[in-house]
């Protein structure tokens, strides 16, 4: 049922380079791991648009910031979770720190995976004003 579900809402409108007036965009339809889990995560509000993809192996986060998308390593993690992650991850590269605070539930009508929801993520930058955007989503096992 789960990777349907995938398939459907991964197939959503082309990414744009802001959303909602934000420095993120969205971005393109992204592939179940190879091995492993994956979080997928739409912004819940406006145009409910596929703004994250975070990797649990390797521990790595997807996004899109001013119409560039780039991973980011994971560089710390607290907290419960699940499928090979933390309740609260923190990304960084170059003068980006992201931080994905999400709550993982296991339901009984998701095989292989999680929804995640309430969830947020925090880009923040020297110099520039700190965003937070309110997500949530599914994670997807293979």
């Amino acid at each position: 049922m789960i990777p349907m579900l995938f398939v459907l809402a991964l197939q959503a409108a082309a990414p744009s380079p802001t959303i909602d007036g934000l420095p993120i965009g969205a971005i393109a339809k992204q592939a179940l791991p190879a091995k492993g889990c994956a979080a997928y995560l739409w912004n819940v509000a406006g145009t409910r648009s596929l703004v994250a993809m975070a990797s649990a192996e390797p521990a790595q986060l997807r996004i899109a910031i001013d119409g560039a998308t780039k991973d980011y390593a994971r560089s710390s993690q607290s907290g419960p979770g699940g499928f090979g992650f933390a309740g609260v991850t923190e990304y960084r590269g170059g003068d980006v720190t992201a931080t994905l605070d999400m709550t993982i539930t296991t339901r009984g009508d998701i095989a292989q995976g999680a929804s995640v929801m309430p969830a947020t993520l925090r880009i923040d930058r020297p110099g520039r004003d700190t965003v937070v955007v309110a997500v949530g989503g599914l994670i997807g096992c293979v």
